[in-house]
């Protein structure tokens, strides 16, 4: 399956389970892979034949900042049922969320979550 890919959306949010998550931002990366048929796309050239990765940058930035979420799970759900419903075109997504700032003791890059969805 084709994909178009958007990796390292990076947004300042306030999400997590603890009292102080909810209060001050913190850093979360998100990946996106859109899978579905670029073939119609690429021979026409035309955006109205693909999925504009200008709007589904700005679908995921309004869910990561304006909803706040005790897990980045739900948030992963979220940005992927969204996209699934905004664009017909979208057979599968792949959304990872990233948290380099966990509120983890220890030493790491980060935790993260990655979810698989399909048109239903």
């Amino acid at each position: 399956m084709d994909k178009i890919i958007a990796r390292g959306l990076t947004f300042q949010a306030c999400h997590g389970v603890g009292a102080q998550e909810k209060i001050v931002p913190q850093t979360f990366r998100i990946d996106v892979e859109l899978g579905l048929d670029l073939q119609p796309a690429g021979g026409s050239d035309d955006l109205a034949s693909t999925v504009n990765y200008d709007l589904v940058y700005h679908l995921v930035e309004q869910i990561v900042l304006l909803q706040s979420y005790n897990l980045i799970e739900a948030l992963a759900e979220d940005i992927a049922s969204t996209l699934l419903a905004k664009f017909a075109r979208l057979q599968t997504v792949q959304v990872t969320v990233y948290k380099p700032e966990a509120p983890v003791q220890g030493e790491f890059e980060y935790f993260a979550v990655q979810i698989n969805r399909a048109q239903k």
